[in-house]
């Protein structure tokens, strides 16, 4: 890339904060400039550009259709060059972080309540959490460390399993009372909730209890466990959820499971890191941590067996 032709970081902001605004003044208030300067850096960069960024309206301004398109870009590049600064920013005067993708239901219910323990035991370490939903590339990507939920197919990358989910309907004791569940066909014609990346699962639970419904694919679906679980413990209807995303529900009664069946798929949370790399000393270290977290919850949701 040549240098030259990249426009100047300080007018690329002056557009996109007056664009934000609609004004230059609202956008110099924001920048602590005045108006007049931010009017020249962006006349400036429309000058570099060869092209009409804004049309000027009386007191406003109006974004042109190459002023939209550039706007995309430029947005974006900021935000990464953003979140870039504040990675390199989180090293400050500490080596010793660790840079990990998660998934977020798995992060919020059962990865984030355990990683005290983790900071506990390597009081030197930091942690820079973020969601990601599908896998990416390693070489494109700072981390150094990934949760991954499915088959252990990943790119350039390793994959150890964790643990398989055991799934379970789980309703409100008020939803399970109004509709007197007792058998697992009582659900078949009832509001079933669910989880938009897994269509399949109440017709395999069905399949599991020995009930046969057309049925099975009616309802709701919502893309977070989190959200299906709460619309459910307030009575929307039922739901299929793994048993540890909804333990402390289950315990303090906002949820109950309804029946004994369990749906147990062959997919799996593995931990995913990069294979052209040797895992640098802190990564290392969660590797053992949430291996030995693993092995400690063993009931519930059970760990993936060699073989």
């Amino acid at each position: 890339m040549k240098r030259g032709f990249v426009p100047h970081a300080d007018s690329l902001i002056a557009f996109e904060c007056a664009a934000r605004h609609g004004s230059f003044t609202r956008a110099a208030e924001e920048l602590h400039l005045t108006q007049g300067a931010v009017s020249k850096q962006v006349r400036h960069l429309e000058a570099r550009l060869g092209v009409e960024l804004f049309k000027r309206v009386r007191q406003r301004i109006v974004l042109t259709d190459a002023g939209r398109l550039y706007l995309h870009d430029v947005r974006g590049a900021l935000e990464s060059l953003t979140a870039a600064t504040r990675q390199v920013m989180s090293f400050a005067g500490n080596e010793d972080v660790l840079n990990l993708a998660t998934l977020p239901s798995f992060g919020t219910r059962w990865l984030a309540p355990r990683l005290a323990g983790f900071i506990a035991a390597h009081p030197t370490a930091s942690l820079n959490v973020t969601v990601r939903l599908r896998p990416f590339d390693f070489a494109k990507e700072p981390f150094d460390v990934a949760i991954h939920y499915g088959d252990p197919v990943w790119a350039g990358a390793v994959a150890e399993p964790l643990f398989r989910e055991d799934v379970i309907a789980v309703a409100s004791p008020a939803f399970r009372a109004r509709h007197r569940i007792r058998r697992p066909q009582d659900l078949a014609p009832l509001l079933r909730l669910h989880q938009s990346t897994r269509p399949l699962a109440w017709r395999q639970w069905f399949e599991c209890a020995g009930v046969e419904t057309e049925l099975a694919f009616q309802g709701p679906r919502f893309e977070q466990f989190v959200m299906m679980a709460e619309a459910a413990a307030n009575d929307l209807g039922a739901a299929l959820v793994p048993r540890f995303f909804v333990a402390e529900e289950l315990a303090s009664g906002r949820l109950v499971q309804l029946f004994d069946t369990v749906l147990r798929l062959p997919s799996a949370y593995h931990l995913v890191y990069p294979e052209d790399r040797s895992l640098r000393p802190v990564a290392a270290r969660f590797r053992d941590w949430l291996m030995g977290e693993v092995a400690a919850a063993g009931g519930g949701d059970r760990p993936v067996l060699p073989g």
